[in-house]
């Protein structure tokens, strides 16, 4: 890998080196570096597609990184990445792409991942989008999601995009059997004429399961975000979803949380704020010796933590 390839993965995975445990490293469509352990196997699927991830059941304190590098203007790819996770398993997988564009061409990566929970399983599932570049060539993600939990499994997952992305469709979708736990936290901030969409759908099937999806977004400059989430209770359940967001300039932010409740028994709540930065926040910090650039860098800062 190049540098440019090298300070791409460090932005989106925390590699500066190889990684410790299972990894699959992918630069412009092809493998920069697989490795397996003992009880995680990755494996090519058919034609350079995508990974099977197979991880043994009662596998506990190992960590599977799967970063994506694109550095070619008018690079295009759709990946298709299978993870399962056996039962009584506690693993951490790191994923997340980062696109380099000096060109006059668009890069895109749409990565379709999907996740098979076993039973009384528990994942820690990170995920960073990250763009850079000088180019007129956008650089364009669309990541699409799939989770499927078994009976008492957890997962949280943790989505970022903070910087460079011009243009993003990510959809996620959950399935919970019973006393299933699924948490996802969402971190997105849009600059300039970038346009990015979130779609959540999640499914509580199983009696005593839960969901808590939280998007905290800035919308800056001209770019537009649109947060459309739905949590449908189909037994006794509780879900929890909710859109908090600073809009600045000339932003435009569009919130859809949804409830669909199709049992007495589900408890569903749903919120969403949209607003700007406080005046008495930023006099406060300028009080301090901040100037107003400043003041206002570190309220979002703040607010993204």
């Amino acid at each position: 890998m190049d540098a440019i390839q090298k300070r791409i993965l460090a932005e989106v995975a925390d590699l500066h080196a190889v990684p410790e445990g299972a990894y699959n490293i992918r630069a412009n469509g092809v493998s920069a570096g697989r490795r397996s352990t003992a009880n995680i196997e990755i494996t090519p699927k058919p034609g350079g597609s995508g990974i099977e991830v197979r991880i043994r059941p009662g596998t506990v304190n190992e960590s599977v990184h799967i970063p994506v590098v694109l550095s070619q203007s008018g690079f295009k790819e759709t990946v298709y990445n299978d993870f399962h996770i056996g039962e009584g398993s506690d693993v951490t997988i790191v994923a997340g792409c980062g696109i380099h564009n000096c060109g006059n061409q668009d890069a895109q990566h749409d990565g379709i991942h999907r996740f098979y929970v076993g039973k009384n399983a528990r994942v820690r599932y990170v995920e960073k989008h990250y763009g850079e570049g000088d180019g007129e060539g956008k650089r364009i993600l669309n990541p699409g999601t799939e989770v499927y939990m078994e009976e008492g499994s957890a997962m949280e997952m943790e989505m970022v995009q903070i910087r460079g992305v011009d243009s993003t469709k990510r959809i996620t979708t959950a399935e919970l059997a019973a006393g299933a736990r699924l948490s996802v936290k969402e971190r997105l901030m849009t600059h300039q004429s970038q346009w990015a969409e979130s779609v959540y759908k999640v499914n509580l099937n199983g009696e005593g399961s839960s969901a808590d999806v939280v998007s905290r977004s800035v919308a800056r400059d001209e770019s537009y975000q649109m947060f459309d989430a739905c949590l449908t209770g189909n037994v006794a359940c509780h879900g929890h979803t909710e859109c908090d967001s600073i809009i600045m300039d000339r932003g435009r932010i569009l919130a859809m949380p949804k409830l669909e409740a199709n049992s007495t028994d589900a408890e569903l709540i749903h919120e969403a704020a949209i607003g700007k930065i406080a005046g008495e926040q930023l006099i406060k910090l300028m009080t301090l010796g901040l100037t107003e650039a400043q003041a206002e860098e570190q309220i979002i800062n703040g607010f993204l933590k």
